[in-house]
Parts: structure tokens; sequence; C-alpha cells
């Protein structure tokens, strides 16, 4: 979406300032950078981070410490939690779920159980 103000229906997260769409849910204690989005219905919430140019959508969520970075992707419903890591151009789509110390970044992709094993660690 374009750098614009304001976007009907969308508002600024207090906390990093980035977009959330009013259907969705960011808590106060979460980061959402300037330049990333939560939209759908979505949730993040606890300590997690959103940054970079990332997009959480769908009925995703993303809590506890998880990490949300680059132009990473986390979509469905897909759950990102723990201290897990989804960075670069990653994508997590789907009925899935990335947790503990699990990293997915690079080009790589997790989607309804199914994981290009590319660029994944598990720490």
């Amino acid at each position: 979406m374009s750098d614009e103000q304001t976007r009907q229906g969308w508002h600024r997260h207090p906390n990093g300032g980035g977009w959330v769409e009013d259907t969705a849910q960011a808590a106060d204690t979460a980061y959402v950078g300037p330049d990333a989005e939560v939209s759908g219905y979505a949730e993040v919430y606890g300590h997690a981070k959103v940054y970079g140019h990332a997009e959480v959508s769908g009925d995703a969520k993303v809590y506890g410490y998880a990490e949300v970075s680059g132009n990473s992707k986390v979509c469905g419903n897909a759950l990102v939690y723990g201290d897990a890591r989804v960075s670069e151009d990653a994508i997590v789509s789907g009925h899935v779920a990335v947790s503990g110390d699990a990293r997915v970044y690079g080009y790589s992709w997790v989607f309804e159980g199914v994981i290009n094993t590319g660029e994944i660690e598990d720490e």
C-alpha cells in the first residue's frame, strides 16, 4: 500500500507506527514497524515484532517474542510464536506453526506442513 498519511479502515500502531487494518488486532505491547502491515483478522500480541516491509494477514497469529521482518509474509491460519523468526523473503502460510527457536529465512516457505528446506533452521 502507499505511504499516504491516512487510509480508510486502517490505523497506525502506537508502538512503531506501522499500519493495522481495523479488523486486525495488534496489542500495544507488540511492535509494528513503520513500513509493516497487519491486516485481515490477523493478531499480533505479547512482545512480538513485525518490521521491515513484513506483512501479517488473514487469520494468522504472531505472539510471544516472535519476529517477522524483511519482506516476509505470515498469512492464512499460520502461527508464529515463542522465539521464532521469519525473515528476509520467507513465507509462512496455511495451517502451520513455526515455534520455539525456529528460523525461516531467505526465499524459504512453509505451507500446509510442506517445508522448502533451502534456508530453514531449527536451533
